[in-house]
Order: structure tokens, then C-alpha cells, then sequence
């Protein structure tokens, strides 16, 4: 599959085939607007899968999802006549969500990830399905999809619902401008969006309605997106961590390789590498190296060992991840005989097996696992940013919160309180989301909360990437009082100077709040990591723990 760089005329494409879908291409897909275009081999999978579904309808056997009724309903058979009828109505029934709407990448991540599961060709969905589905990412029509109602088991049933609707010529969507004019995003009517793009609404045919709907993609295109983010967070409470070594006279040692050695976690020793890495040529810490100084505090020298951990859970959560994209999370599944074990339905064209596919339980738990990883960044990132403003453990070399004449100003003072009140935040938001809430008559009386677990941690992470940013405000605003004749390390110096580009010093009180943001935008869109990748050796390891 495509998705490195993108070309002078535009973002490469992003090829689908049902089996090599990354995080990475979800992000450029997803924020970057990156082309989609589905491969000819998934093309056929997906007419194969097609005629299996053709041949059960025309046997006449009761087969779920087919010619049956849903969930508690599983007994009821639909008549032959009125097969056609049963998606369209799973659709509109299924339509009720609530809550704030997904915002613009979340609807592209939604889509991307439903059409990469489609071309599987598992669920037995025209060809025509597929073609609108990508139309709708190609041309930036983008369905309003209500972000609560998934329980993350019959897959995320009501967002995936919200989406389908437009493709019925229903419900609403923003359709974005074609050109590069400066004309508005329009909400309309699904129809007069479809017709917008020279499509019409489809009429879903027999196991359609179930195919759009019934899988995990609210909550792994939500956890694509979080894996970017988590990774590039790593690498910012990396640099900034080392930044605050520097600027409080703390030591490396502690980031020794001979220490990881003997602890050899994955994650601990690339995050003890960064921080050497970042140090190295640093006037400001060889300054010191003889002082008086025995340990550092453990928000310094136990910096490895958290970091670390939070860079295993965020490979953990990556390890799923790139499952679940090129998975088929449908039910039924729709098979060729021969490819199961038993038969437990179909026709002679084909094996059609209820399974559990569609349980978010694998995201779940490592969702909530990332949770509480976020927690701990941020917890130990905000003590960091107190050791270098609070006057009663600060080194001699800085002033009480940052600011000349203290007192007369109060200088980054309130800034530690926010990150305060983000972490106590998250720690509120810690709570476990995977539970359980039996629905539809107790014939789904076990699900997983997956949807809810990925919106959780993508709070999180917001949180605590708030909380690095103003560490990284106060490791910059540090340096200024550190001997100018001294030199940043070769990470520190460009973490100083992007912060710069963006913050002038504090030379005397003003609104933080502007200032906050535009470093957070620096970690976020990864400016920050890629002025990094310019200068560190590149086997330090940037993405994952494991690499």
C-alpha cells in the first residue's frame, strides 16, 4: 500500500487492499486529505463476495443478517419480497446517536477504515457500496456523524449508522468546496450532497445495511489516530524532559546505557537514549558534572523508566491497531466453502458464519491501558515544570516562577496551575471505560465500550499534551537565565529554538494562554519532532517502543 510523502501535485495516494492499511496512512488520509483508491484484487474480492450473497438470497435458506431480523430478533424471517427492504430500515433504525458531533479527521477515519474492511471481501457489499464510500473521502463530503451511541460489540452499530444514512441520499453531510476558492464547507441534505459529486442515493440490497454498519472503525480509526499522536507525544515529553535536565543542572547518568542494560525494557531504553542523544554536547550539563548534587529528584532521574512505560503502551496499543485496520470486523462473515471448519449456514456457493468479530474487547483494554499511561506523562511532566518555578526546590540560578522581579509579576506561576488542573483531569477521566451494559432484549449481554475507551483516551492525550507543552514554555524561559556562554546539547538547542520561533522570552507578565497553545500546535502537528529528526541520529527510534 502507498502512503509515503506526498507528490508535488499533491498527497501520494492511499491504496486499499484489505490487508496493509497503517496508522500513518489513516493520519494522511484522515487530516491530510490523502486520495484513496482501492486496489483491482480487492475490486474482485469484493464481486466475489457479492455473488456468495446473491446465491443465499436465491436459495431461500434463513441465514442472520440476510433474510432474518437483529440482535434479539434473530428468529424473525423476512420474507423474500421484502429482503430488500430490512437494510434500509437497520439503517434508519440504527441512526440514533448522540452527543457532539465527530469532528472532521474522525468522519475520515470512520470511512477509510470502513471501506478498508469492505474490500476484505468478507462482507458481501456491491461494488457500488465501496465506490460511493470513497467518493465521499475523495471529493471531502463528509457525513454528520453523532459520536456517542457505540458500545464497541455489534461493532460501533449507531455512528456507523449516522455515516450510512448520507449514502441513502439521507441525513446530512458537509461537502467542502471542490476548487481553491474561498467558498464556505455547506451542510446539506444527504441527497443534494451525493448530488453534489454526480452520485445518486443507493438503494441497499440484502446484507448491505449490516455490512455498513456492523464493525469497529469509530473505535480503531479513532485509535489510528491516537497512536500518531501518542508516539509524537513520547518524543516531545522526551525533549522536554531533557530541556529540564539541562536548564535545572540535573544529571544524564541516570540515562546511562549501562543501567537500561540491566533492566532491559523496550521502551525505558529508547527513552534513556533520547535524553542522552538530546544532552549531547551540552555545555550547561558538563558545567556541573563535578557538583556537589548526589541524585536528581525522581521526576528527573526516573524519567526513563516512566517515559518508558508509557512508550511500551503506546506500542501495545499500535500492535492492535495495525490488526484491527485490515480486519474483517463484519457478521456474519460470508466465506467460499471450504475456508471453515463447520458449516453453520449458506449455500453450496458459500459459508456464512455468526461470529464475534465485531467486539471492541482487544482495543478496549489497551485503550484504557493508554489512559492511564497519558496520566502518568502528564503527571510527571507537570512536576518537572514545579522544579524549575517553585522557589522552594528551584536551583539557585532561577528566579521564583520564571520572571525577574518576582513578586511585582507573577510569570509562569499560573501556567503550572493549568498543567495542574489537566492532570487532575485525566486522572478523573482514568476511570475504566470497558464495562458492560446488556442491550437488545440480553441477546448482546457482553459488550466492550471500545468507542468509549478510544474518545477517553483521545481527551487524554489532549490533556497531557497541554501539560509537555508548558513544561516546554518554562524549559525555554529556564534557559534564559542559564550562562549564556554555555551551550545547549544538540536535541535541547533545537527544543529551545522552536519553542523561540513561536514565544518570545518572558520579559515581563502577559496572557499565557495564546502561548500555551502555539506550543501545543508544535508538538501536535509534529513540528517539533521533525526539527528533532534533523539533528538526532535516526536509530535513536522515533515511532514506537519497539523499533
Amino acid at each position: 500500500m502507498s502512503e509515503s510523502g506526498d507528490a508535488a501535485d499533491g498527497p501520494t495516494p492511499v491504496t486499499l487492499d484489505g490487508e496493509t492499511l497503517t496508522p500513518e496512512a489513516v493520519e494522511r488520509v484522515a487530516r491530510h486529505d490523502a486520495p484513496v483508491v482501492v486496489t483491482d484484487d480487492a475490486r474482485e474480492q469484493v464481486r466475489e463476495a457479492r455473488e456468495r450473497v446473491e446465491d443465499i438470497v436465491e436459495s431461500g435458506e434463513a441465514v442472520y443478517g440476510i433474510n432474518t431480523g437483529f440482535g434479539d430478533l434473530v428468529d424473525t424471517r423476512i420474507p423474500a419480497e421484502q429482503v430488500d427492504e430490512l437494510p434500509t430500515n437497520l439503517v434508519r433504525s440504527h441512526a440514533a446517536g448522540a452527543g457532539r458531533e465527530l469532528d472532521r479527521e474522525e468522519v475520515r477515519a470512520l470511512m477509510l477504515t470502513r471501506v478498508n474492511a469492505l474490500v476484505k471481501g468478507y462482507s458481501g457489499v456491491r461494488e457500488v457500496v465501496v465506490d460511493h464510500l470513497v467518493a465521499l473521502l475523495n471529493e471531502r463530503v463528509h457525513p454528520v456523524v453523532k459520536s456517542r451511541g457505540s458500545l464497541g460489540a455489534s461493532g460501533d452499530l449507531a455512528p456507523l449508522a449516522h455515516m450510512a444514512l448520507v449514502l441513502l441520499g439521507e441525513g446530512e453531510a458537509d461537502v467542502e468546496p471542490g476548487d481553491e476558492t474561498d467558498a464556505l464547507t455547506e451542510r446539506l441534505s444527504g441527497a443534494t450532497a451525493l448530488a453534489r459529486i454526480d452520485r445518486e442515493p443507493l438503494t441497499l440490497r440484502a446484507k448491505e445495511g449490516l455490512a455498513l454498519i456492523n464493525g469497529t472503525q469509530l473505535s480503531v480509526g479513532l485509535a489510528a489516530l491516537l497512536v500518531c499522536d501518542a508516539e509524537r507525544l513520547c518524543e516531545a515529553a522526551d525533549a522536554a524532559g531533557a530541556l529540564t535536565v539541562e536548564v535545572t543542572m540535573g544529571t544524564t547518568a541516570a540515562c546511562d546505557a549501562a543501567i537500561q542494560r540491566v533492566r532491559p525494557h523496550v521502551g525505558q531504553t529508547v527513552s534513556a537514549r533520547r535524553v542522552k542523544a538530546h544532552c549531547e554536547g551540552s555545555g550547561i550539563v558538563e558545567s556541573h558534572r563535578n557538583c556537589d548534587r548526589v541524585q536528581d529528584a525522581y521526576s528527573l532521574r526516573c524519567l526513563p523508566q516512566v517515559h518508558g512505560a508509557v512508550r511500551d503502551s503506546v506500542a501495545h496499543l499500535r500492535e492492535a491497531v495495525e490488526v484491527e485496520l485490515n480486519s474483517a470486523t463484519d457478521n456474519p462473515l460470508v466465506f467460499p466453502v471450504g475456508e471453515v471448519d463447520r458449516r453453520s449456514s449458506g449455500t453450496d456457493a458459500a459459508d456464512v458464519v455468526s461470529g464475534g468479530n465485531f467486539h471492541g474487547e482487544p482495543l478496549a483494554l489497551r485503550l484504557d491501558y493508554l489512559v492511564s499511561a497519558l496520566t502518568e506523562l502528564a503527571a510527571i511532566s507537570e512536576r518537572r515544570t514545579d522544579r524549575m518555578l517553585n522557589p522552594h526546590v528551584q536551583e539557585a540560578h532561577l528566579p521564583p516562577f520564571l520572571t525577574p522581579e518576582s513578586g511585582l509579576r507573577s510569570g509562569y506561576m499560573i501556567a503550572q496551575y493549568t498543567a495542574a488542573s489537566l492532570v487532575s483531569e485525566c486522572r478523573a477521566v482514568g476511570r475504566t471505560a470497558t464495562d458492560n451494559t446488556p442491550v437488545s432484549g440480553n441477546q448482546e449481554d457482553h459488550v466492550s465500550m471500545s468507542a468509549t475507551a478510544a474518545h477517553a483516551a483521545r481527551r487524554t492525550l489532549r490533556n497531557a499534551r497541554q501539560v509537555v507543552a508548558v513544561e516546554l514554555l518554562c524549559g525555554a524561559q529556564a534557559a534564559e537565565f542559564v550562562d549564556s556562554n554555555l551551550e545547549h546539547g544538540v536535541g535541547t538547542g533545537v527544543t529551545y529554538r522552536a519553542v523561540r520561533e513561536v514565544v518570545p522570552p518572558l520579559d515581563d507578565d502577559r496572557p499565557l494562554a495564546p502561548e500555551m497553545e502555539a506550543v501545543d500546535a508544535l508538538v501536535a502537528t509534529g513540528a517539533l519532532q521533525q526539527a528533532l529528526d534533523g539533528v538526532l541520529s535516526s536509530d535513536e527510534g522515533n515511532r514506537s517502543a519497539g523499533q
